[in-house]
């Protein structure tokens, strides 16, 4: 198994492409913290997990909220003892025309997926240096490099956690600290459903044959989860400040 012996802190593991993550972590041997706001979806996932034989444990926390955060982290650490790898997922999106967005929109996208990553990171590096490493994956966007209409705030915040996991790369790589970022496409989950959703009530048709032309199809959250697993794992030891597309080719594409 990939991750034997592995201790893993997954934010936002709860649902979507996180749960798909934390399960296939677990799958793989690890054993898992996850942090998540959703604790009836956290607490669901950890007894699917212990059901399949894995390790888990779920902490509830707003990531939004420094001192939830940190507490619940620091819980994480109790239980592992320490950190080998860190799955940054936690985030949310807000569809919008720019000239509509308010401060209150602002704040709240930044403080979830920029705040949080940057606090999570700060909190869990330490325990990376003192136990001689480990291996970081956040989770931003074909958005954290292409602009789109009506998620400006949104691309904005994944093209900020693409720089966090590119700077973290650089400056931690001689404490043998690895940390890429996995930009997907659209995703088959309800937060990617909802973003789909919303821009059609906005006018922008996200029908199968327009999926098609970007990327062929809709992707399914386990293939990101697969995608995570590979960039946490000793496979790709020798890659970091990656920025890793699960979008079957639409960046490329331009």
């Amino acid at each position: 198994m990939k991750l034997q012996g592995k201790t893993t802190l997954i934010t936002g593991g709860a649902s979507g492409m996180g749960k798909a993550s934390s399960k296939i972590f677990a799958k793989e041997g690890a054993n898992l913290a996850i942090i998540d706001i959703n604790e009836e979806a956290g607490q669901k996932t950890v007894s699917e997990i212990k059901s399949s034989g894995g390790k888990a444990v779920f902490f509830k926390a707003d990531v939004s909220k420094t001192l939830e955060l940190i507490e619940a982290i620091n819980q994480s650490i109790k239980y592992l003892g320490k950190i080998d790898i860190l799955f940054n997922h936690a985030g949310t999106i807000i569809v919008k025309p720019l000239h509509e967005s308010t401060e209150e929109d602002y704040d709240r996208l930044m403080n979830i997926n920029v705040r949080s990553a940057f606090m999570t990171c700060n909190q869990v590096i330490p325990n990376m240096l003192k136990n001689g490493g480990g291996s970081i994956v956040i989770t931003s966007s074909i958005g954290g490099e292409k602009g789109f209409s009506y998620e400006s705030l949104y691309c904005m915040t994944k093209g900020a956690v693409l720089q966090l996991a590119r700077s973290i790369a650089v400056e931690y790589r001689d404490n043998n600290i690895r940390c890429n970022a996995v930009c997907p496409g659209f995703v088959k989950t309800d937060h990617g459903l909802r973003e789909i959703e919303e821009l059609d009530g906005l006018g922008q048709k996200w029908n199968e044959a327009d999926l098609h032309s970007v990327q062929g199809r809709i992707c399914n959250p386990e293939e990101v989860a697969s995608a995570v697993l590979y960039l946490a794992s000793d496979d790709a030891r020798f890659i970091t400040g990656n920025a890793f597309y699960v979008d079957n080719g639409w960046y490329a594409k331009g």
